[in-house]
């Protein structure tokens, strides 16, 4: 017998790659959410949720849609975050676990607070899953399986709102870890956040190159440049919005990058055979590492 759902109504606000998926996952287990709701600022976006069914209520007000609702998700780019708070808050549940999928939360955190409603639980968290698709067909409900989310509550935040808020991310496949704001945005920014603006980077710098050498580097491309543009192929305003909202982090992290490509730079440079082999070997490491813990 399934266990009883986790909500009475749960409302996905911005059902793209990460929120559909959501839906699927709440709508195959059914102990997720006995009524599932979906707002999205696009028609199309609407239309497509309704076709798909993967959600009974479809709203294309955000305030009506998380009217009544004990569950209510962020799933819009975090630089939409304070917009949308400004809408629905008012409109927000007594008791509602107010939650979203960002993946910055210091920002989160900076937008949402001042406008949260006495009585609303926020409960941050950032599923580690995702594609270079978007859109509410590239969902699907084994997207979370076997990947990490990220819970950041807030000083003093219900201990009875963070465990329902995991146990969804449990029921959804997810393995859970809990740290602050803070923590977060800086390990993600080093595993997340600086291999995207490689990617970019690198593609950029192939799209600029002189039309004889541009054609030559998409032929020949090994399979080191076409993972970059599987990367690179991301959704830019969610990128865009991710690295204006964790800056700090992420040039930290370019900071070191810098350091570490201008050293190995000049060992290339000075014939440094013993420094290159470190760097090599100690990429081998991490990979293994990976592997080793099924996250590869």
């Amino acid at each position: 017998m399934p266990d009883a759902p986790l909500f009475e109504r749960l409302c996905i606000v911005g059902p793209g790659l990460v929120g559909s998926s959501i839906l699927r996952v709440a709508r195959q287990r059914g102990d997720v959410a006995r009524h599932l709701v979906a707002t999205a600022r696009s028609a199309e976006t609407l239309d497509r949720v309704r076709a798909l069914g993967i959600a009974d209520t479809v709203e294309a007000d955000p305030a009506r849609a998380v009217a009544g609702c004990d569950a209510v998700i962020l799933c819009v780019p975090v630089g939409a975050y304070a917009g949308v708070m400004a809408a629905i808050a008012p409109h927000l549940a007594p008791g509602c676990i107010l939650s979203d999928v960002g993946s910055t939360k210091g920002s989160v955190l900076r937008d949402l607070v001042p406008l949260l409603p006495p009585g609303i639980h926020l409960v941050p968290a950032h599923p580690m899953a995702g594609t270079e698709h978007s859109g509410p067909d590239a969902g699907f409900a084994e997207l979370f399986q076997g990947r990490w989310c990220i819970i950041t509550p807030p000083e003093g935040t219900d201990p009875a709102a963070v465990a329902r808020l995991r146990a969804l991310w449990e029921r959804a496949g997810s393995m859970i870890e809990t740290m602050d704001a803070a923590t977060h945005d800086r390990v993600v920014a080093t595993v997340s956040h600086l291999p995207h603006l490689i990617a970019f980077t690198i593609c950029g710098t192939a799209d600029d190159l002189a039309q004889e050498t541009r054609e030559a580097v998409l032929r020949f491309a090994a399979s080191g440049f076409r993972d970059f543009t599987r990367i690179a192929a991301s959704d830019v305003d969610m990128w865009r919005d991710i690295f204006l909202n964790n800056r700090e982090a992420v040039l930290e992290m370019l900071a070191r990058l810098t350091e570490d490509a201008q050293a190995f730079g000049r060992a290339i440079r000075r014939g440094e055979a013993g420094f290159i082999e470190d760097r090599i070997r100690r990429g081998r490491k991490i990979r293994r590492s990976l592997i080793e813990i099924n996250q590869a």
